[in-house]
This record gives structure tokens, C-alpha cells and sequence, in this order.
């Protein structure tokens, strides 16, 4: 049986309603059985863990439900659809791939059950809900990226001139149309804990109306003005691959069918691509990765967050990508997080064993432990890790804008994250900038346990 990539939890009560959470990505596609039928929405590109849990909730795939077009993944809705489904988006997405497109107040039935359509806008200007009701009884609704658990999603990932107009639909969308609803209608968000799409949140994955009225935090303000500050003043930075996405998933992606398998390369091979504009990215661990690498290349080790950082570091999608890989990569998830950004160009895979054979050149990188950090420090975390609680003295550059300012960095020069794959991220861009420095094997907390002191705030 294959592995699923994703955790997958029932939804306590009595709907057959799974929640697939992509940990990485940080958000959740919803499978939903009616009738002997599933209602998958907001898949993500590969189809395996929806067929999966469609055999386990006992029926057939019948619908594909889009809320938006997506920034941060590639749906999955036109490959579900090759098998066999049904979709359905928003009208004013405007898809050029085949759909049915939805209006306010469009349905779907299944029996006595019925999927309406909300307009939702201010995440994107096309958002919708799904409101799911049992006969004229509201159950839950598939809030996507407007109403979110603890949150509501961001409304700068579109246009900068269009951001304020945006969060104030946002405002309205959830005032008028979500918060009309019942107390105890399940909330069921697709952005989450973990997602650059969600402006603030925490860690759970579903809610209800009554809920989020008493606890979030955004619908405490008083009115329309100060919501939009509290939003717009909570935003960060977020990966570039964002901005063409949303035209990838309008125009239709390609339907694979299943994922394509990694070419073995040799080292002629490897060369000849990266005189072709071919990236090299090692996805081993870091430990691997600093005892021994292919010069120049980009240090990525495969984990949930692999896909956020090859499309922040990574920015042209049409160039070829190399893996350096080992015996302990899951090549089928190195493949699932690249297609699901968008990256499709994978030219194969080589170990360091057959570079090495075969008399490639390779570099090190020191890896020290936190007792050995008493020099320069760069700390290359998001700004709200940093300003969690950072050690003392140390320097702040976000990962993602590392690669412009990596002139300034001073050689010897020790880089630091949460636990270390970020900051061999840092050192693989540092070190093809031509700058010498090392990596910490732990973080902030492994730094404060080891010295017995308190993180500068």
C-alpha cells in the first residue's frame, strides 16, 4: 500500500467527512461522502490519497469543488476529473479547462443533502464557499480561504493596489454570509496553521460558526476599519511561485495521470544539464549534505516544507532540476511536492556516491553544535520566528531574501534556523555567492538549553 502524504483525521460527529492535511503546505482538502458518493474539495494535483480515502469512505468520486484558484498549489480537480468527476468553481474564475462553473445560490444534490454556493470574495476577488445542508438543516461550510480557524486568510496575494478593497470583501463576505449561519455549522477551511495564505491562525484544522464568533481574534474588532488594519498589519512575506500559480490553475494544468518516475543520471549527464540552466538540489539530510556536497548546489532537504522553499529559492519552473538523492529518499514525494508547485521539468536524480566515482568535485560545510556558537550569527528564520525569541547578538535575514544580500554576510559566519535544514539552505546559497560559513545542528532553543540562558524578544 502506498503511503499517504498526507494526515488524514475523521471529522468528529455523525457526516462521513475526512480531513487530508498537507503538513507541508499547511492546508486541508475535504472528502465528503453522500449517498453512497464522495465530494472531494480543494484537492491538491496528485489523486492517489483522495482515491484512497474515497475506497475507505466506501463509494466512487463523483465532485471536484475548487473555492478559489489556488496561489500556493496546483489543484487537483482536472486530475480527478480524467477519472471520472465532476467539477465545479466559481463562474468568475474564469477557467479555460473543462467545469461547471457556480453562482451564488447554485447547488448540487445528493438526495435529501445539497452542496449551495456562497460568494465569498476577499481572499481572491472569484472566492465561494460550499454550504453543505441536510435537507433545509445547514451542516457545515467549506470555507476555503475567506473564514479560517483562528484567522481569516490573507488578501495581498493578488494585486498591491487591490489589497485594501480586498480585506474589506473579506470583512463583508464573512459578516453577511458566514456569520448568518447557525452556531453549530462546522467551519471547514481549506488555508490553515502552516499556510502563507492564512494571515494569523493555530493548529486546528476544523471549527464551527459559534466558535470562531466567540474566539477568533478577527472578529473581535469593532467595525470594517479596524479589521483591515488588524489583517493587513499581521501580514508576512510569502514564496514568489505565488504570484503565477493562480494562471496556472485558470488556464488548466497538465493531467499526468500518475507521477513520472526520476531518471538515474550520470555525471556527464549532470553536466550537460547544468549547461542547459539546470538546478541542483540536494535533498539529503543536513548531515549528509555538510560532509559532503556537489559544489554549487542547492541544499533542500526532503520534509513537509520541502516544496515552499525549492519555489521560494528556485524561480524559474521551465529550467531542469537534479536531485542529489540517497537510499533514504522517498523519490515519490520528492516528485508530489514538485508537481504541486508547479515544477515539472525534474531531469533525474544522481547519489554522491556515483558523482564522486565517477571524480566530481566535491565541498564541505562545517556543522557545529550550539556550544560552539560564539562568533558572528545569522539567523535566516520568518520574521515572527525571530522576534519569538532569537539568541542574543544575532543577525536577522529571512531565508527567502538571503540570496540579495549574500554579499554582506562576513565569511565564518555561523547560520542558524529552527533546527537546521533552513540553515543549510542559507549556507548552500551563501556558498554559491562564494562566501565560507557554517551551519548550527539545532536552533534557538537547543542554544538556550545549552548555555542556560533566556532568548532576546
Amino acid at each position: 500500500m502506498k503511503r499517504n502524504p498526507f494526515t488524514v483525521a475523521r471529522v468528529p460527529g455523525d457526516l462521513e467527512l475526512l480531513a487530508l492535511t498537507d503538513e507541508g503546505l499547511g492546508n486541508t482538502s475535504w472528502a465528503l461522502g453522500l449517498q453512497g458518493e464522495i465530494v472531494v474539495v480543494d484537492p491538491e494535483r496528485d489523486p492517489e490519497p483522495y482515491l484512497a480515502v474515497a475506497e475507505q469512505l466506501g463509494g466512487p468520486i463523483v465532485l471536484a469543488a475548487d473555492t478559489h484558484l489556488h496561489a500556493d498549489f496546483v489543484t487537483g480537480s482536472p486530475e480527478l476529473a480524467a477519472r471520472g468527476a465532476d467539477v465545479v468553481a466559481a463562474a468568475d474564475s474564469d477557467l479555460r479547462w473543462s467545469h461547471r462553473p457556480v453562482r451564488p445560490g447554485d447547488r448540487v444534490d445528493f438526495g435529501g443533502w445539497r452542496l449551495r454556493t456562497l460568494a465569498t470574495p476577499g481572499h481572491t476577488p472569484e472566492h465561494v464557499a460550499y454550504l453543505l445542508s441536510d435537507g433545509d438543516r445547514p451542516r457545515a461550510v467549506f470555507t476555503g480561504g475567506s473564514l479560517l480557524v483562528g484567522a481569516v486568510a490573507r488578501t495581498d496575494l493578488i494585486d498591491p493596489a487591490n489589497t485594501q478593497a480586498l480585506t474589506r470583501l473579506l470583512w463583508r463576505s464573512i459578516n453577511r454570509e458566514l456569520l448568518s449561519l447557525p452556531d453549530d455549522v462546522a467551519v471547514l477551511p481549506t488555508h490553515g496553521a502552516g499556510s502563507f495564505c492564512s494571515a494569523t491562525g493555530g493548529t486546528w484544522r476544523w471549527s464551527t460558526i459559534g466558535d470562531e464568533r466567540r474566539t477568533n481574534p478577527l472578529l473581535q474588532v469593532e467595525d470594517e476599519d479596524q479589521f483591515v488594519r488588524a489583517v493587513l498589519g499581521g501580514l508576512g512575506s510569502y514564496p514568489p511561485y505565488f504570484l503565477r500559480l493562480r494562471e496556472l490553475n485558470r488556464l488548466g494544468p497538465h493531467v499526468f495521470g500518475a507521477l513520472p518516475v526520476l531518471d538515474r543520471l550520470d555525471i556527464d549527464g549532470v553536466l550537460r544539464l547544468r549547461e542547459q540552466g539546470a538546478t541542483v538540489v540536494d535533498v539529503r539530510s543536513v548531515a549528509d549534505y555538510t560532509a559532503g556536497h556537489i559544489p554549487g548546489s542547492l541544499a533542500n532537504t526532503l520534509r513537509p516544507q520541502f516544496a515552499s522553499w525549492l519555489g521560494w529559492l528556485v524561480a524559474d519552473p521551465t529550467k531542469p532540476l537534479v536531485f542529489v538523492t540517497d537510499d533514504h529518499t522517498d523519490r515519490r514525494e520528492l516528485v508530489r511536492q514538485c508537481l504541486n508547485i508547479g515544477y515539472e521539468h525534474l531531469a533525474g536524480e544522481i547519489g554522491l556516491g556515483a558523482w564522486r566515482a565517477a571524480g566530481g568535485g566535491v565541498s564541505t560545510t562545517a556543522l557545529v553544535g550550539p556550544d560552539q556558537l560564539d562568533g558572528r550569527v545569522l539567523d535566516v528564520r520568518q520574521a515572527a520566528e525571530f522576534g519569538n525569541g532569537h539568541v542574543p547578538g544575532a543577525a536577522h535575514v529571512e531565508l527567502g531574501a538571503l540570496r540579495e544580500l549574500a554579499s554582506g554576510v562576513e565569511d565564518g559566519t555561523v547560520v542558524m534556523c529552527g533546527h537546521g535544514e533552513r540553515a543549510a539552505t542559507a549556507a548552500s546559497v551563501l556558498e554559491a555567492a562564494g562566501r565560507h560559513v557554517a551551519v548550527l545542528d539545532g536552533g534557538p532553543d537547543s542554544w538556550s538549553a545549552t548555555h542556560g540562558r533566556a532568548l532576546e524578544r
